[in-house]
């Protein structure tokens, strides 16, 4: 990177950054996405119960005996909340993933290759 100009070196690192964040953004949505698979499964679950079972609750390293209303509720509010992170996510990755194609065509630019235009 000796020959390169200040200017595409900081580009490319910026690109690298970029990429990280891609990355990392990635990683946290498979992990929402787990999430609310498994509250959707425990929701389905709840919904073939009989009106009053007998429930346990994981509680840090306890299980407690709860109400099926309360226990559904509480999950449907995690549903509500995993659903709304993924979305955030979901905008977070598009924007992380405009802002990679716009700095890798200002690169190609740079260093004197043909604009290409993004395919979308």
């Amino acid at each position: 990177m000796e020959n390169i100009s200040p200017q595409i070196q900081n580009q490319v690192a910026q690109l690298q950054q970029v990429q990280q964040q891609a990355q990392a953004i990635s990683g946290q949505k498979v992990q929402v996405e787990m999430a609310l698979n498994e509250t959707n499964m425990a929701l389905e679950e709840m919904d073939k119960l009989d009106e009053n079972p007998v429930i346990y609750q994981r509680i840090g390293d306890l299980l407690v005996k709860s109400v099926k209303g309360d226990v559904k509720e509480k999950l449907s509010g995690q549903k509500e909340t995993f659903e709304l992170r993924l979305k955030t996510l979901e905008r977070q990755e598009e924007r992380i993933q405009k802002r990679f194609t716009q700095l890798q065509q200002q690169i190609r630019e740079a260093i004197g290759g043909t604009p290409q235009v993004a395919a979308e």
